[in-house]
């Protein structure tokens, strides 16, 4: 594939893709390609979005229940209606919220559902990466739930048969829905297996309240004293954190999933993204949620991410556009384990192109700048992941059919409630 008079860091070059990596950046070689993209100096090539912390399949959700608080929003509203979900239902609404994922920039999303052969399938067919989680999630009795042993046996069982783009985390939870012993086995699965381990932590203060209470110490110094803290580990939200917790996270080179709307529509707090900078921790960015954000856009969480970490510090200079584009993009590559996020020879050919044309990157002084607190979806022209294209001209193939399944799982949650 070669991508021709394209923008890359400002200058005028030619990008040829060989299989599923970047073969050459600069003039144009010789010989004849498969594909061409004319970009005619008016499309800026840049890194893709890559979303650390999600549950694709609550796309079906989104709008369900709205502007109620944490615990009243989980146990009233949501997991009563996901425990009607069919799998029909979770692959309607995976291949909706990849849609959304595709359309919006992202082309890898870390997912934590129930029934995953179902959205692992949505993820093979539409062309993205995805990590999906082993979930547990307990009930009162402390056995992790029915229905997420049986898909997490037949997540194992289609292991082997995997695309590259698909890797499996251990996916327990949290602290307040699983046992110490089902999360010491988590964590000595994980190191087993050499597997990623995602887990909610620190979300809400009520959650480090009972975490105390519990077991006398807060939820990221008990995971720690399991074995659950690590680099291997992917914390999602972090909203409350000691100074202790940091410098823990911080010794074990654990990876932070900062998502910024998700936290203040559920008020569940403001991530200190400068104490979290000033002791060395590794973040990441992500969307949580279509139920709880209401957007799987990327775009939206870098500038959010730093205009709530501004407003936290009290200082225009905290979070700036540079770093949470970094975030969006080269560290949540990094933290998966996937040699992607930037555009440089060698690398994974996972790519965006950027029409320069929209309103919204009109002055073109700094498009990192533009793209973080300027731009919307419009500006994404082309997405690339692995060395394909899945979206051109703003078209994904199929996507009218996609959006007729989502809207009629819609209609059955609907009829259901």
């Amino acid at each position: 594939m070669l991508i021709s008079d394209v923008l890359l860091n400002g200058t005028r070059t030619d990008v040829v893709i060989e299989g599923n990596r970047f073969e050459s950046l600069g003039a144009r070689p010789a010989g004849d390609f498969d594909e061409v993209i004319a970009c005619q100096g008016r499309r800026a090539i840049v890194p893709p979005f890559y979303n650390a912390h999600t549950h694709a399949a609550m796309t079906l959700l989104r709008g369900y229940a709205d502007d109620v608080e944490l615990a009243e929003w989980l146990t009233d509203h949501i997991w009563p209606a996901e425990a009607q979900l069919t799998t029909e239902d979770i692959y309607a609404g995976s291949r909706v919220a990849i849609l959304e994922m595709i359309k919006s920039g992202t082309v890898f999303f870390n997912d934590m559902y129930w029934d995953q052969p179902a959205t692992v399938r949505a993820a093979t067919e539409m062309g993205v990466r995805a990590a999906i989680g082993l979930l547990y999630l307990s009930g009162g009795d402390g056995e992790t739930n029915p229905r997420s042993a049986r898909s997490n046996a037949e997540l194992l069982e289609m292991a082997p048969d995997l695309p590259g783009r698909i890797q499996i985390t251990e996916a327990p939870h949290s602290v307040y829905t699983v046992p110490e012993a089902r999360l010491r086995a988590a964590a000595e699965s994980a190191n087993q297996a050499g597997r990623l381990l995602h887990i909610h932590v620190s979300e809400t203060s009520k959650e480090n309240a009972d975490c105390l209470a519990q077991t006398g110490r807060s939820p990221v110094r008990y995971l720690d004293d399991l074995g659950v803290i690590g680099p291997h580990s992917i914390l999602a939200h972090c909203v409350h954190l000691s100074d202790e917790d940091r410098a823990i996270l911080a010794e074990r080179d654990a990876v932070i999933a900062h998502l910024p709307t998700s936290n203040m529509k559920l008020c569940s707090g403001q991530f200190d993204h400068a104490s979290a900078r000033a002791a060395g921790l590794r973040m990441t960015l992500g969307t949580d949620g279509a139920s709880s954000n209401n957007s799987l856009s990327m775009l939206t969480e870098m500038k959010l991410a730093s205009l709530s970490a501004k407003i936290r510090s009290g200082s225009p200079t905290d979070a700036r556009d540079h770093e949470v584009y970094a975030m969006a993009t080269l560290a949540s590559a990094q933290a998966f384990g996937i040699d992607a996020g930037n555009i440089a020879v060698g690398r994974l050919a996972d790519a965006l192109l950027i029409d320069l044309d929209q309103p919204s990157l009109v002055a073109d002084h700094n498009l990192e700048s533009n793209l973080v607190y300027a731009a919307d979806s419009s500006v994404i022209d082309t997405v690339i992941c692995d060395g394909k294209i899945l979206m051109s001209g703003r078209r994904v193939p199929g996507e009218e059919e996609i959006l007729e399944q989502g809207r009629a799982a819609a209609a059955r949650i609907r009829a259901r409630r």
